[in-house]
Formats: C-alpha cells, sequence, structure tokens
C-alpha cells in the first residue's frame, strides 16, 4: 500500500513538477527568443529540479536524513542525477529541433501555439520522469 502512495505521490509531484518545467521553459523561450531554445531548458531545469527535491525529500520518498552532512549528500545525488537527465533533455532537443527539423513544426491545440521545441520537450518529458523516478527510487532516496 505504502508503494501505491509513493507512486500517486511521484505522479502528483511529477506534474506539478512538470508544469514549472513547462512554465518556465515557455516563459524564457518566449523572453530570450525561439533561437535560445536551450538556454530556456537550462533556466526551466533549475527551477523544476530545486522543486522536485523539495517535494520529492518530503512528500514522496519521505526522506528520515537528518544530518547535515548526510542533506547534503542528498540534495549533491539529486542534483547530479538531474544533471545527467538534464543532458539526456539537452541532448534530445537538439537531435528532434534541429537535426531532425522539429522546429519548423508548429500548430494550435486548444488556442495554444505548440511549436516543435515545445512538442519535443513534451516527447522527452516522458523519458526523463522514468530516468528520474529511477534514481530518486533506487539511489537518493532507498531506504536504508
Amino acid at each position: 500500500m505504502k508503494n501505491k502512495k509513493e507512486i500517486i505521490n511521484y505522479i502528483i509531484f511529477g506534474v506539478l513538477t512538470t508544469v514549472v518545467n513547462f512554465a518556465v521553459f515557455w516563459l524564457f523561450n518566449r523572453l530570450l527568443g525561439r533561437d535560445f531554445y536551450l538556454a530556456s531548458n537550462v533556466i526551466a531545469w533549475v527551477a523544476a529540479v530545486a522543486f522536485a527535491y523539495v517535494t520529492n525529500r518530503i512528500w514522496v520518498f519521505q526522506s528520515k536524513v537528518k544530518s547535515a552532512k548526510g542533506v547534503l549528500k542528498e540534495i549533491g545525488e539529486f542534483f547530479l542525477s538531474r544533471l545527467f537527465s538534464l543532458g539526456v533533455e539537452e541532448a534530445g532537443l537538439l537531435i528532434l529541433v534541429d537535426l531532425l527539423k522539429f522546429k519548423n513544426l508548429s500548430f494550435e491545440l486548444f488556442t495554444f501555439a505548440i511549436t516543435g521545441e515545445m512538442l519535443s520537450k513534451i516527447i522527452l518529458a516522458v523519458i526523463v520522469v522514468i530516468l528520474n523516478y529511477i534514481f530518486s527510487k533506487f539511489i537518493i532516496f532507498k531506504k536504508q
């Protein structure tokens, strides 16, 4: 039962983290311009990872680590694993947007413009969420 609750919480906070990520990406992609989509993605990543660490630590995996050294280790592992998934996402964006020419795509969905960059980000979000869960569950917040 606890495992189901953990997965449900991971999904809920994962959706919220994704909302933070996409909102910040959309905002900075508009502010900086579409040519700077990789920079916008890094800024969005920083905001989303900070949000995800707090929610994963407290509500999803309910970390019992209390010592400063333990928390710093946990933070380091969390950010390093997310840095890896950022690399996967950045490489995926580069491949989809520039090499496979998704940048030429654009359509409207419920009066919201979906660009090739955003579509690429949606595709890669699925891969990244799976990677992040594996890292969090089995490495960072593993039960002692």
